[in-house]
């Protein structure tokens, strides 16, 4: 049990030290030699743990879309209506990347012409928004002349631009940088009628903000 704890506990600082080096030089330039140095193991256990660079990149790239699963179930099973949870989300998602470094070098793989993986976290991120507006709309929650095809390339544009200004100066990823986007957003999205008019959602720091959002509109 010892030896597993211990073998776990390298595999975890090799991931770490990996989504560091990604996220600070790219996949290309980034070498085993400076992983294993950060990780502070030796090459040998990092072969241990990992045949390759590629492997690596995978094993961060798989905890943080598992990471951001957590998020996104979490919100979901808030129980509030589709708009709300992907406002709740998207703070959530913002707050975490500016402290999590392997979430961080997750999405940035999904930009890295040097990195080809199938399921890309960026791309995750898209169709899971996509699929939450299209619930919204299914719920009478969007805006008369508001389709799903029309507001996912805005959210998702943003999202992952924040995403990608965060990276070097993190007060793209506050608070009040993601709320001013919705205040812009969703008095053109939510329907007046939209069911989070009376479902305002308690994880949301910005309390009600779907609610006084689609109450700006009447």
């Amino acid at each position: 049990m010892v030896k597993q704890d211990r073998a776990a506990r390298t595999r975890q600082s090799l991931i770490h030290a990996a989504a560091e080096v990604f996220a600070q030089e790219g996949f290309a330039p980034a070498s085993l030699a400076a992983i294993s140095r950060r990780a502070g193991v030796s090459n040998g256990a990092l072969h241990f743990h990992f045949e390759n660079k590629k492997m690596l990149a995978q094993a961060v790239e798989d905890e943080a879309a598992e990471t951001v699963r957590r998020i996104i179930e979490e919100a979901v099973n808030g129980g509030d209506c589709a708009l709300q949870v992907l406002v709740d989300t998207t703070h959530e998602l913002m707050s975490r990347l500016a402290d999590d470094i392997v979430i961080q070098a997750g999405f940035e793989l999904g930009g890295d012409l040097a990195w080809r993986a199938e399921a890309r976290l960026r791309q995750r991120w898209q169709r899971w928004i996509e699929d939450m507006l299209r619930r919204a709309d299914a719920e009478g929650g969007l805006a008369e002349g508001v389709s799903p095809a029309d507001a996912s390339p805005a959210i998702v544009a943003v999202t992952v631009g924040l995403e990608v200004l965060g990276s070097e100066d993190k007060e793209w990823l506050s608070t009040e940088t993601i709320a001013g986007f919705w205040d812009l957003m969703l008095p053109r999205l939510a329907s007046q009628q939209s069911p989070c008019r009376s479902v305002p959602s308690p994880r949301d720091p910005l309390r009600g903000t779907v609610t006084s959002a689609a109450s700006a509109t009447d």
